[in-house]
C-alpha cells in the first residue's frame, strides 16, 4: 500500500488547490487506491477531530481558511459608506473575518443580512483588508417594512405602504413597541416569509401620524434608507468651521458675481460673471467666470464630515424638506455663496470666441463676494427689460453681459447638438402646514439655460484640466443606448409613421431630428418619453466613456460640491493638480475612486427613487378629493395587466386595469406596445389620447387607479362599478401594487 501523505502535506495541497478539495481529488492527487483510500478517509476524520480541517458542502478546507468562492452575509456599511460582509459558514474558534465588498454598478443594492455568492480577491496582506467581488445575491436579509399599524386581539398587523407588497405582516403582542392603531411604523421581518400564514414582523420605530403632511417625505426617507441624522463628530466639525481670509488665494472680490437659483433654493454653490473679452485677438469674444463654493476648505479628506458626506453621496430634495449631504452650518452657511458675504471658492475663467467656442480656461483658488442672490424669474425679468429694485442696478453691467455670453455659447451648443429632450418638470407647491396647494409644471426660462450652459462649460474645463495634468477624477459617464433599447425605440417610432435610421452609428443629431419632427404634434410627449427610456443611466466612474446625451467626449461634475460628493472629489483633484494646499485628493482616495463612483451612483439612484415616490404621494393626496372627476391624458405605458396613463394637468401616472376595459378579452403585444380587443379589434396603444375617470387615489402608496371613458375620440364600454371590498376591487388594488415595478422600469430606475 502506498504511504499516506502527512497532515502537513494534505493541508498544503488544500491551500494550493482550493477547487479540488473533495476526498476523491485528494486520493487521486497522492495516487492512493483501494485500502489506502480507506486509510485516507480515517486520517481526514482524525484531522477534522483535531480541528485542522473543516467540511463545507462536501468540500474540505483547512480550518479558518476561506474558499476562493464562498457565501457571505452582509454585515452593514461603515462610516465611509463601504459595505462589509462575513463568511456565512465558519468552522474556527477565531472571530469570523471581515471582508470588504466590491460591487459593480449593475449589481443589486445590498442590505444588512443579505446572503451573496462572492469571489475572494488578492490582498488582505499587511494592513489591507480581505476583499471580495460580488458574483450574485442569493438571499435577502431581514426585510424592512414601512406601513400602517392596526391593532388586533393577539397583537396586530402592518399594512405595508410599498405598492409591491400585496399582503399584511403579523405583529406579536410583545413586538409592537407601543405602536397605536393607525400609526405609521417601521418594522423588520422576524420570521420566515415563505411559510403558510402571514409573515411576522417586529416594530423597530414609530413614525407618527401617516396623514400628517411631513410624513410623506418621512416615508420615503425610511423606505429607501436615506441617512437623515448627522453623527455628533460631523456636527461638531461643521460648527467649529470659521470664515477664511484671502491669504494665498486669488482676489476676485472686485468681480460682481451673482447667484441665480430657484426661489426655494436651500443652498447657493455657484456664482457667475461675464464680460466682453478686451483681447484684440478675440474680437467679439466673451470671458465667463464660474465660481464654485470651496467645500474642500471645510471638509478635509478622512474627516468625520468627509466620511458622512461620502456615505450620503448627495443631498436629497423633497417638496417639504432637504436631506443635505453636509450639515446646515456648512450647506446653508459658510459654503453657501450668500449675497454680500466673502466666500472661498474655486473659480474657472473661460474665454469664448465670438461663436461661443472655448479658446482657453484657467482655474483659481480664490475669494469672492456675491453682488446679488437672484431667482431665475428675477434674472429673466431683468434680461427682458423688466428689472425690479434689486436687479435694476445690475441690468446693464451684470445681467446683459451674462446673456450676451450665453447667446454666444448657445451658438456653439447648437453646433454640438446635445440631446434636446422636452421633458417638463413637475412642481409641487405646499402651504406652511405642508399641505399641497397646487401641482403644476415648472416654467423653463432662458435664465435656466444661461446657468446650465455655463455649468457645462465649467464641468468640461475641469475634466480637461485634470486629464492634462494626468490626475484621475470621477467622470460623469453617459453611454450610448444599447442595441436592444434602440430597436425598441425604432418599433415605437415606426408605429406612429416615423423612422429612425438603421445601420449607422447613432448620434444625438439623429434623435434631435426625430424630436424636432414631432414637436407640437400629438406624438411629441410619447416620443420624448420613449427616447428618454432608450437612454442608459448616467453614472460616476474613473474611466471615461464620454457623455452621449451632452455629446461631449469628457465630462466631470465640478459645480455642486455642497450637494454632490463627486464634485467634492473633483475639487480635491484640482487642488492637488495645482498644488494649492495639503487638502487635495489623497492617494488613498485616488485608489478607491472606482468604489467611490459605484457607491455614489447608488446613492444618486436611491435619492431619485425617494424623490419620485414622494412626488407620487403628494400628487395622490392632491387628487384624493377629486375621485370621480374626469381628466384628459395620454397612454404612457402598456402592460399585460393594463394601461398607464399620464394626466395632462399634473403629469401624474395612473393605472387602468385591463379588467376595467370591458367584457371582451384584450391581447397584449409587447413589441407594438398595444392591447387589442379580440372581438372588436379595437387597439389601445402608446401615445393615444384618452379621457379617464379617477377611480381611486391612495396618498399613502401614491397609487392612482383610472377608468377609461374615451380613447381617440371613441367611447369605451365600461363594466358596472364594483362595490368597495368586492373581489374585483381587491384584484384592481393588487394590480396597482404589481404595476409599481413596471412603472419604475419605465422611468429607468
Amino acid at each position: 500500500m502506498k504511504p499516506l501523505p502527512t497532515p502537513e502535506q494534505i493541508l498544503a495541497f488544500l491551500r494550493d488547490n482550493p477547487t479540488q478539495t473533495g476526498k476523491k481529488e485528494i486520493a487521486r492527487a497522492f495516487g492512493l487506491k483501494g485500502a489506502a483510500r480507506v486509510a485516507l478517509k480515517q486520517m481526514l476524520a482524525r484531522m477534522a477531530e483535531d480541528g485542522l480541517i473543516g467540511k463545507r458542502r462536501r468540500r474540505l478546507r483547512p480550518t479558518g481558511e476561506l474558499a476562493p468562492v464562498l457565501v457571505l452575509r452582509v454585515t452593514g456599511a461603515d462610516a465611509m459608506g463601504d459595505l462589509w460582509a462575513e463568511p456565512a459558514e465558519w468552522d474556527a474558534e477565531a472571530p469570523r473575518p471581515r471582508i470588504l465588498l466590491h460591487s459593480r454598478r449593475d449589481d443589486p443594492a445590498l442590505g444588512e443580512g443579505d446572503r451573496l455568492l462572492a469571489r475572494l480577491q488578492d490582498g488582505g496582506g499587511g494592513e489591507a483588508p480581505l476583499a471580495a467581488r460580488v458574483i450574485r445575491r442569493i438571499g435577502m436579509g431581514p426585510k424592512r417594512i414601512i406601513g400602517i399599524y392596526h391593532e388586533g386581539e393577539a397583537g396586530g398587523r402592518i399594512a405595508a405602504i410599498d405598492k409591491k407588497i400585496d399582503r399584511d405582516w403579523q405583529v406579536a403582542a410583545g413586538d409592537r413597541a407601543g405602536a397605536r392603531e393607525g400609526e405609521l411604523v417601521e418594522a423588520e421581518q422576524s420570521g420566515d416569509a415563505r411559510g403558510q400564514g402571514l409573515p411576522r414582523a417586529r416594530i423597530i420605530a414609530r413614525l407618527g401620524d401617516p396623514s400628517a403632511p411631513r410624513s410623506v417625505s418621512l416615508i420615503a426617507i425610511h423606505e429607501h434608507g436615506i441617512p437623515d441624522d448627522f453623527p455628533e463628530d460631523a456636527l461638531a466639525e461643521a460648527e467649529a468651521a470659521r470664515p477664511v481670509s484671502l491669504g494665498a488665494r486669488e482676489d476676485l472680490r472686485h468681480l460682481p458675481f451673482v447667484t441665480i437659483d430657484p426661489a426655494d433654493a436651500r443652498d447657493h454653490d455657484d456664482a457667475v460673471h461675464a464680460a466682453p473679452d478686451d483681447d484684440p485677438a478675440n474680437a467679439g469674444g466673451q470671458v465667463v467666470w464660474v465660481a464654485i463654493a470651496d467645500v474642500a476648505q471645510y471638509v478635509p479628506p478622512g474627516s468625520a464630515l468627509d466620511r458622512e458626506a461620502r456615505r450620503r453621496g448627495n443631498s436629497t430634495y423633497f417638496p417639504d424638506r432637504v436631506v443635505p449631504m453636509l450639515p446646515e452650518a456648512l450647506s446653508g452657511g459658510l459654503c453657501s455663496l450668500h449675497e454680500g458675504e466673502e466666500r472661498p471658492c474655486i473659480a474657472v475663467r473661460i474665454v469664448l470666441d465670438a461663436d461661443g467656442h472655448k479658446r482657453s480656461h484657467r482655474f483659481a483658488r480664490a475669494l469672492m463676494r456675491s453682488a446679488a442672490s437672484l431667482t431665475y424669474a428675477q434674472a429673466q425679468a431683468a434680461a427682458s427689460g423688466r428689472p425690479d429694485a434689486t436687479t435694476e442696478p445690475l441690468a446693464e453691467s451684470v445681467i446683459a453681459p451674462l446673456w450676451a455670453a450665453w447667446r454666444a455659447a448657445h451658438r456653439a451648443r447648437d453646433q454640438r447638438q446635445p440631446l434636446n429632450l422636452d421633458l417638463p418638470e413637475r412642481r409641487i407647491l405646499l402651504s406652511e402646514e405642508g399641505k399641497v396647494i397646487s401641482v403644476a409644471f415648472r416654467e423653463r426660462l432662458d435664465a435656466h439655460r444661461v446657468i446650465e450652459e455655463f455649468m457645462i462649460l465649467a464641468n468640461v474645463a475641469a475634466a480637461e484640466t485634470l486629464e492634462a495634468k494626468k490626475l484621475r477624477l470621477l467622470y460623469r459617464v453617459h453611454e450610448e443606448p444599447s442595441p436592444e433599447k434602440l430597436e425598441a425605440l425604432r418599433e415605437i417610432v415606426d408605429s406612429v409613421g416615423l423612422t429612425l435610421a438603421r445601420g449607422q452609428v447613432l448620434k444625438t443629431a439623429h434623435l434631435n431630428r426625430l424630436l424636432d419632427g414631432v414637436a407640437g404634434t400629438e406624438h411629441a410627449e410619447m416620443i420624448n418619453m420613449s427616447v428618454l427610456r432608450a437612454m442608459t443611466q448616467a453614472y460616476y466612474a474613473p474611466e471615461n466613456f464620454g457623455h452621449f446625451g451632452l455629446n461631449l467626449p469628457r465630462y466631470g461634475h465640478f459645480t455642486s460640491p455642497i450637494r454632490r460628493y463627486a464634485d467634492l472629489v473633483v475639487h480635491r483633484a484640482l487642488i492637488r493638480a495645482h498644488r494649492w494646499g495639503d487638502d487635495g485628493l489623497s492617494h488613498e482616495e485616488e485608489a478607491a475612486l472606482e468604489e467611490t463612483g459605484e457607491h455614489i451612483s447608488m446613492t444618486e439612484r436611491r435619492s431619485m427613487m425617494a424623490e419620485r415616490d414622494t412626488t407620487d404621494r403628494y400628487i395622490a393626496a392632491w387628487l384624493a378629493d377629486r375621485v370621480g372627476s374626469e381628466f384628459e391624458g395620454t397612454i404612457a405605458g402598456v402592460a399585460r395587466f393594463g394601461l398607464f396613463v399620464r394626466l395632462d394637468e399634473t403629469g401624474a401616472d395612473g393605472l387602468i386595469p385591463i379588467s376595467s376595459l370591458g367584457t371582451e378579452y384584450f391581447r397584449h403585444d409587447a413589441e407594438s406596445q398595444t392591447l387589442t380587443g379580440e372581438r372588436s379589434g379595437r387597439v389601445l396603444g402608446l401615445g393615444q389620447r384618452v379621457t379617464v375617470r379617477l377611480a381611486e387615489a391612495a396618498p399613502i402608496t401614491g397609487g392612482l387607479l383610472f377608468e377609461l371613458l374615451e380613447g381617440e375620440g371613441r367611447r369605451m364600454p365600461t363594466p358596472p362599478r364594483a362595490a368597495k371590498g368586492t373581489p374585483r376591487r381587491r384584484l384592481a388594488r393588487r394590480r396597482i401594487k404589481r404595476a409599481h415595478e413596471a412603472k419604475a422600469d419605465r422611468r429607468g430606475r
